[in-house]
């Protein structure tokens, strides 16, 4: 169908906009905790127009207001069917942040239809930033006076810069389905998600991943500490009349295969934010009794702890960005074979190795070491996770670490393993 100016004009003349409802819901357990509102066009031959078809030609004639009344207020409409603290999220476009009357429209249309403005979301693009950066701050601001939350679409595609993180008062950073449907195939897009979801945290804000369509999708972004989704996983946009068969329907939760396998406490480090992961493996790092040191997939030093480093006769600071050939060629023909085992996917435990010729070292050091593969979170091996315990010293023992049994030594692997240090 080709549509033309008057066919819009007349759709929005005859009231013919109307909203359709998408789940908003907590990854870890599927919960429902909102709806996002998209504008449909109810066409009586053509059925529901997506609004890609005739949003510019609405934009365009100037008919942005009234097309924003109507989804709106039918939109509100919808509240005795809502019971708290469900919240409602709709976009507006971006010519609208140059328009100051915006937010007093948005909360006369709220009373009017009984809509509490502490449960809706605004969603404003990364785009309409570049129109009128102080108009658009202006708008955001009184509308966070008024109660709503504010959320920054479509983040990571659009021109705007991370000062406006800094200067505009946004509760919630969505993330584009683009990355979504992309991140299953490349590491790239996983760690794009894994950037927004850490800065989304480091900010104080709610990350919303879009475009959910698979449980593997699901489970990566729990693991990356996403807290809400949406997406055809858990339903696809309905009209009003379908909102208490959403609101009923079985939740779909990912908590038990994103986990499988793992204990409570794992469970409870992997739902942490990355920044209290990153806490936990630091408290880990420098009180074990065990020496550790994560391998990048070219055996590069990406962390080590102050006891491997002083076992090695090294700072902490020498070892990193540099590999373990540059470090210690006279070790190095010893550990290669497990290293690059460990690369393959094949992890390999209590290698027995007799160091010596370390620095600071007056005795040669048998010490038992295990190299473990990382992987990210799609299972894919980026590097290697080394734990070395000190068996005994051929002289002076008290050059070397207390000596651990062999369950000990597990559980600080098994710990050490759990934090993910490669994704923080």
């Amino acid at each position: 169908m080709e549509i033309t100016s008057g066919d819009v004009f007349r759709a929005l003349e005859l009231d013919q906009v109307i909203p359709v409802f998408q789940p908003i819901v907590e990854i870890r357990t599927g919960g429902l905790v909102g709806f996002e509102v998209l504008a449909r066009w109810q066409h009586a031959e053509e059925g529901l127009i997506l609004p890609r078809n005739f949003i510019s030609l609405v934009e365009e004639y100037g008919l942005i207001n009234v097309l924003t009344e109507q989804v709106f207020r039918k939109a509100f409409r919808s509240a005795p069917l809502l019971p708290a603290p469900l919240f409602l999220s709709v976009n507006i476009s971006p010519i609208q942040l140059r328009d100051l009357s915006l937010p007093n429209r948005i909360r006369q249309m709220a009373e009017e239809e009984g809509f509490p403005m502490d449960r809706l979301t605004v969603e404003i693009t990364e785009s309409a930033l570049m129109v009128d950066l102080e108009a658009a701050g202006a708008i955001a601001r009184e509308l966070k006076t008024m109660g709503c939350r504010l959320a920054l679409d479509d983040f990571g595609t659009g021109y705007s810069c991370l000062s406006h993180l800094q200067g505009l008062p946004f509760h919630i950073l969505k993330i584009d389905r683009s990355f979504v449907h992309s991140m299953t195939r490349t590491r790239e897009s996983r760690k794009i998600v894994a950037a927004v979801v850490g800065l989304a945290h480091t900010l104080c804000l709610d990350a919303v991943a879009e475009g959910i369509e698979t449980v593997e999708q699901a489970e990566i972004l729990l693991r990356l500490g996403c807290r809400l989704g949406q997406g055809w996983l858990y339903g696809h946009p309905l009209t009003a009349d379908k909102i208490p068969q959403m609101i009923a329907a079985d939740p779909v939760s990912v908590m038990a295969k994103a986990f499988s396998g793992a204990d409570p406490q794992s469970a409870s480090a992997l739902e942490s934010l990355p920044t209290l992961r990153l806490a936990q493996l630091q408290a880990i790092y420098d009180g074990a009794p065990v020496g550790l040191s994560f391998l990048d997939h070219k055996l590069r030093y990406v962390s080590i702890n102050e006891r491997l480093a002083t076992m090695n006769g090294n700072s902490v600071g020498a070892h990193i960005g540099r590999s373990v050939q540059e470090m210690y060629p006279e070790w190095f023909s010893c550990c290669e074979p497990y290293l690059l085992r460990a690369l393959q996917g094949e992890a390999t435990a209590g290698v027995e190795i007799i160091k010596t010729g370390a620095r600071d070292l007056d005795w040669p050091m048998r010490t038992s070491v295990s190299y473990q593969p990382v992987r990210d979170e799609a299972e894919e091996v980026i590097g290697v996770s080394v734990s070395v315990v000190t068996l005994s010293t051929y002289g002076d023992f008290t050059h070397g670490a207390p000596m651990l049994s062999p369950l000990a030594i597990e559980g600080f692997q098994s710990a050490w393993r759990r934090t993910s240090f490669a994704e923080n």
